[in-house]
């Protein structure tokens, strides 16, 4: 995949957003939350991934640990070719959802689990009393 690609493919996402970091990066984000930087000067891309295809990631050709956040699962292709299209897809949506399930919620789908809880909690049994009123 190309740059071109990549950024449609990403794009495509519900919610996600991009823009340029640290110089030539740029950096696709879901509320507020990186799931895939390409480097556009020098052609190159990381993604979080599961520690499992992390582990089998690094041991391919041209694909390491992401320098600063290795730690947390990041790999670094440093060729965009370095995989195969579907497979990078897979690899991109697998970020993407990792990175979404910890992203902070819309401020909306916070305020309606919020309506939920204080539902809730008028109806657990202490609360019963004040629901006689």
């Amino acid at each position: 995949m190309n740059v071109d690609e990549i950024r449609k493919y990403c794009l495509a996402f519900p919610d996600a957003t991009e823009n340029m970091q640290w110089g030539d990066d740029l950096c696709f984000k879901i509320r507020g939350k990186i799931f895939v930087i390409v480097g556009l000067d020098n052609p190159r891309m990381c993604f979080k991934c599961t520690p499992d295809a992390f582990a089998e990631l690094i041991e391919r050709e041209d694909i390491h640990p992401a320098p600063y956040v290795g730690r947390y699962k990041w790999v670094m292709l440093d060729r965009l070719d370095a995989l195969r299209k579907g497979e990078l897809q897979d690899f991109i949506l697998q970020s993407y959802e990792m990175v979404a399930a910890k992203a902070p919620k819309r401020k909306h789908e916070a305020r309606k689990i919020a309506g939920k809880s204080r539902v809730c909690a008028s109806l657990a049994p202490g609360n019963i009393s004040i629901l006689r009123r």
